[in-house]
């Protein structure tokens, strides 16, 4: 097989242990990838951000291949029991392929609004393990017990310390696509960064005991410009796409349907288009796996069209905003309104009440944070041709200064009737 990909050129799958992702591709579980949007309601901020969980996987599994290739290179130093052999390039190549299989519409917004229900990781290893799925069956076609590796693999729990680390860590495969991609299809330049530079750097770090496989590290003295362009390339994303306002309002008006929703279905009340999966985890803390599999971006799309004339004034009104784009506003707070953001909260609260609009469901605090970089235990290691294993942020200025720091934007929230209101009554 071999695709084109705006992001990594031609992407070939050719070998007899690369044949299992072209396989797998064709299963039901991978194709419904196609219908849901990698960035969820960011499309509405950004227009280009129309790309799928679909073309994500496939970077992904491309990405894991370089990494071996790059493993391979050199791990003759190792013991052959600590290589990478053809099944386990092939178990690798499956869980990257597949480590996002069980999502939910509307990237990570479903399962945040629906907190009582599984995960999409718990998802992602009911596919992979129910017999019943098109993933299960093409996986035991290899071997029997491959979906239970892929499984721990998705997990990230490998006897290969360095293999566990590119499937789930601080420079995992996963982000190296999805950094690229997002910034690619949002237009945002810098949130790029040299992805051939940070494969050819990875070493393999120290092992935990004589008898352990070693774990991933990077080449101190070329490898440092390569994680630092890495570090800043997912901290710009976050402060220019992930945590956009308008974004954040969206997501915010989403969430707010959707727990209505729940709320409703909950009851016993019927609700026009509702899918089988919100029924059940509303009714019964969770869904069937073809329930869930029914799930995507369009299903959910189709609700909202059924839901603008509901009998719920708030499914309804939500509904129509969200299809209008008629989107809630935001007012961000700085300094001293950060720290009494409770106040902020209150003050903005009393304004709805006055014009007559629910507190609870037309107003509230968005406070989004994230850690861009932190090398704690999990972190992998700088090592040099002489001297001991370090820490990125021992070894470099700049990540020394974002090490463990958090980025965070706090906004309030509401309808954009009360914006003017809302403004004052925060000024005073």
């Amino acid at each position: 097989m071999i695709l084109r990909d705006p992001i990594h050129g031609l992407v070939a799958f050719e070998t007899e242990e690369e044949a299992i992702v072209p396989a797998l591709i064709e299963a039901r579980e991978v194709q419904r990838l196609r219908r849901i949007r990698q960035l969820g309601l960011t499309h509405l901020s950004y227009p280009g951000a129309d790309h799928t969980r679909f073309s994500h996987a496939i970077g992904t599994a491309h990405v894991m291949k370089r990494f071996i290739e790059r493993m391979r290179a050199i791990h003759h130093a190792l013991p052959y029991w600590q290589r990478l052999t053809t099944e386990r390039a092939r178990d690798a190549l499956a869980a990257a392929l597949l480590h996002d299989i069980g999502h939910g519409p509307l990237s990570h917004l479903f399962e945040a609004a629906l907190p009582h229900g599984p995960s999409h990781e718990d998802y992602t290893v009911r596919i992979v393990s129910d017999p019943t799925t098109e993933v299960h069956q093409i996986l035991k076609r290899y071997d029997a017990s491959l979906p239970t590796r892929v499984a721990e693999l998705v997990r990230g729990r490998h006897p290969l310390a360095y293999l566990a680390r590119a499937v789930s860590g601080t420079f995992d495969v996963d982000r190296c696509d999805y950094l690229l991609r997002d910034a690619h299809f949002t237009g945002v330049g810098y949130g790029t960064f040299d992805l051939d530079w940070l494969l050819r750097s990875f070493r393999f770090g120290a092992a935990a005991t004589d008898a352990d496989a070693p774990t991933l590290a990077i080449d101190g003295a070329k490898g440092l410009p390569a994680i630092e362009s890495f570090i800043l390339a997912r901290l710009f994303m976050f402060q220019q796409v992930y945590f956009h306002k308008a974004g954040r309002a969206s997501e915010f008006m989403m969430t707010r349907l959707l727990t209505r929703a729940h709320a409703v279905l909950s009851d016993g009340t019927r609700l026009p288009a509702a899918p089988p999966a919100l029924v059940s985890i509303a009714r019964e803390g969770d869904a069937s796996l073809a329930e869930y599999l029914a799930l995507d971006d369009n299903v959910i799309m189709t609700s909202l069209q059924a839901w603008r004339d509901a009998s719920d004034p708030l499914i309804a009104d939500l509904s129509r905003r969200l299809q209008a784009r008629h989107l809630f506003k935001t007012y961000e707070l700085f300094g001293d309104q950060r720290e009494r953001r409770d106040e902020a909260l209150a003050r903005a609260r009393e304004v709805a009440s006055a014009a007559g609009m629910d507190p609870d469901e037309y107003v509230g605090l968005d406070a989004a944070s994230d850690v861009p970089f932190d090398d704690g235990n999990d972190s992998l290691t700088v090592v040099f041709p002489r001297g001991t294993p370090r820490k990125p942020g021992d070894v470099s200025f700049l990540l020394g200064r974002l090490r463990g720091e958090k980025l965070e934007r706090v906004r309030l929230v509401f309808a954009p009737e009360l914006r003017e209101a809302i403004v004052k009554a925060l000024a005073t």
